[in-house]
């Protein structure tokens, strides 16, 4: 049995979340995402979309992921 949940998407909350900026990102060149953690979630979305849609997903997914692209 599949116990993974599909992320979700947050664009009517993501404003109001305390995002900040990929620290690998390298000035404007507009390839930068930022994230935002709220309790067990960590949004995701593009930099230069403000007001568009974020990927939610577990903070145990994020943790996975980074550790796998470190």
């Amino acid at each position: 049995m599949n116990t993974h949940k599909r992320p979700s998407t947050a664009s009517a909350l993501a404003p109001e979340w305390a995002w900040r900026k990929s620290s690998y990102s390298s000035g404007d060149t507009g390839n930068c995402i930022e994230i935002a953690e709220l309790a067990n979630q960590v949004g995701i979305r593009d930099s230069k979309i403000k007001n568009g849609p974020a990927l939610v997903v577990p903070t145990r997914v994020w943790s996975s992921f980074v550790d796998m692209v470190k």
